[in-house]
């Protein structure tokens, strides 16, 4: 295989690889879980998110607090990602849409980017900054969840925000029962 397609296929390596780190935020925030959040952050990383600027572990602790209190489910989605790599260093930019169900059964919608420093140690890309910039907000009309009445909808595992949510389940398995409406 020719030098540059080798090159080309490293490049893919790492995008992928950070990608695989910002996806394991958002999961680890939505789930909490807290060794999945942390595993996206050096440990001496710097993030100012909001009101917040600290470390990794401080930043899991107030925003799942904040969720907690505020929200009964959060989906933390990442979209168009950029990237800039130079050696063992790289710079992403990630457009985000945050969308939370809250207590009072509103919706609280809110998009902007992620912009990321993230350095690769020991073979493994995690962020090293980052800061949040929060570019709009809002609400979205509540309607009720659907097929909430169908009897056996949570057979295969009810939403969580843990490791009991069915996306830990392995392997995954259909527990409901054959049906066609």
């Amino acid at each position: 295989m020719d030098a540059d397609r080798l090159a080309r296929m490293d490049a893919l390596l790492d995008r992928q690889d950070i990608l695989d780190c910002l996806t394991r935020f958002s999961r680890g925030m939505d789930r909490f879980d807290r060794d999945a959040f942390l595993s996206a952050f050096h440990s001496d990383a710097t993030i100012a998110a909001g009101s917040f600027v600290g470390g990794p572990v401080d930043l899991y602790d107030w925003a799942s607090a904040m969720h907690e209190a505020g929200q009964v489910a959060t989906h933390h989605n990442l979209l168009n990602v950029t990237y800039d790599i130079d050696g063992d260093t790289a710079h992403t930019e990630t457009y985000y849409l945050f969308v939370g169900r809250n207590r009072d059964d509103s919706n609280w919608i809110a998009g902007g980017r992620y912009i990321d420093r993230l350095e690769r140690q020991d073979g493994a890309w995690k962020i090293a900054l980052r800061t949040n910039v929060i570019e709009w907000s809002g609400t979205a009309p509540t309607m009720p969840i659907p097929f909430a009445d169908v009897e056996d909808i949570h057979g295969n595992g009810a939403p969580s925000r843990s490791t009991e949510d069915p996306s830990y389940q392995r392997p995954l398995v259909n527990r409901r029962k054959k049906h066609t409406p």
